[in-house]
């Protein structure tokens, strides 16, 4: 789960990490009795839960409480990578002398979590690591935490000064400490700036929350934003299932995430493209398969679109008959305006094949088969 810039300084705030003072606001108005309220010059940030704000006008700077109204009208009338601005964060300013990037982020090859530091930071770091990878420091973090001799060994390269490095290296301990207590894959502050009086201060917050661990985090019920979820995200969300989208044309419905991820593979080995990821978990019901039928073709009428949908049933745990009756009740409710191809293979096969048989429905067994053809009928929808 993303949480915004604003629910993301509140937990810094919480640990302990020096942010600045500022509050999100919903209108212009409101932006301006913040702005009265901090006093001097503040900064105006949209709240999207996307990167490039400041590229696309998100950010601006405004001097009096009667500019950041305006300022505020503008960003809140913004749409970013198609998300519309619904709320701005209004905080003070700071007089950046330094600008560094610090994060500590999951790194899924090593199975650790990771240190990534860089004494470029600012919007352009997506830049520095694709163009100048060498020039981010990467360190795995040890099994038992980040020591502060870790932490000030790791940032004297870049400060130099021992009274910056002393707060920097407290910054990242206390990163370190909000990272692993509240169950993040991302904690990252960019900019991670040194005022021109010598303070260290964390202007931006990213943090990304393991979904997994929501049951020990009775509060993230209350961050998660659902009007920056697309429907089908939401619906897979409330039911209990697995759904990523992506940009493809091939709808999947699996049953295992390990099957779905070779689904996927094999998808693309043929050249086709998977429009999404839906694992539909073991013992399948049918109510389950009806609700990820909804979910890719909600999405596709959102102008995701999807050219042929595919589904992939290994039966195990998972019973081939319930899902063939999930397919029969969703195209009972809805008919599917694209092709569709059944791979069904395992538990109760047989009478998964006389159910769909009854309905004018066949399936294949093989994996590979049922791939190549789903291709084959996308291609002849886009023809």
């Amino acid at each position: 789960m993303n949480l915004h810039e604003y629910q993301a300084k509140e937990l810094f705030a919480r640990f302990g990490l020096p942010v600045l003072p500022g509050q999100v606001a919903a209108s212009p108005e409101e932006a301006r009795d913040i702005a009265a309220s901090i006093g001097g010059t503040v900064v105006v940030k949209a709240q999207v839960l996307v990167g490039g704000r400041g590229k696309a006008g998100g950010i601006q700077l405004a001097r009096t409480p009667d500019e950041a109204f305006h300022k505020a009208r503008q960003v809140l009338a913004l749409t970013i990578k198609g998300l519309p601005v619904r709320r701005v964060l209004v905080t003070q300013a700071a007089d950046i002398a330094r600008e560094l990037y610090l994060a500590i982020v999951l790194d899924r090859g090593r199975k650790l979590p990771l240190v990534m530091l860089s004494a470029e930071g600012g919007m352009d770091i997506e830049e520095v690591a694709r163009t100048r990878p060498e020039r981010i420091v990467r360190r795995p973090v040890p099994l038992d935490g980040i020591r502060p001799f870790q932490a000030r060994s790791l940032l004297k390269p870049l400060l130099g000064d021992g009274r910056l490095v002393a707060q920097a290296a407290e910054v990242l301990l206390k990163l370190w400490r909000l990272y692993h207590d509240s169950d993040c894959t991302l904690a990252e502050i960019n900019p991670l700036a040194v005022t021109a009086d010598g303070r260290v201060l964390a202007l931006d917050a990213k943090v990304i929350l393991d979904d997994n661990a929501e049951f020990r985090h009775r509060e993230w019920t209350t961050w998660r934003d659902p009007e920056e979820e697309t429907p089908g995200a939401r619906m897979a969300r409330e039911r209990g299932l697995s759904y990523v989208k992506l940009d493809g044309d091939i709808g999947c419905v699996v049953n295992g995430a390990g099957l779905a991820m070779a689904t996927m593979d094999l998808i693309k080995h043929y050249g086709g493209e998977p429009a999404n990821f839906l694992d539909v978990g073991g013992s399948s019901s049918p109510e389950k398969v009806t609700t990820a039928i909804q979910i890719i073709t909600g999405d596709a009428a959102q102008g995701q679109g999807i050219r042929a949908l595919l589904f992939n049933i290994f039966g195990g745990i998972t019973r081939c008959d319930d899902v063939a009756n999930g397919i029969v009740q969703a195209l009972e409710r809805a008919p599917l305006q694209v092709p569709l191809v059944i791979r069904l293979t395992g538990t109760n096969e047989e009478a998964a094949r006389k159910i769909l048989a009854a309905h004018g429905l066949t399936a294949t067994t093989r994996m590979d088969e049922g791939v190549r053809t789903a291709i084959a009928k996308a291609q002849e929808v886009t023809a």
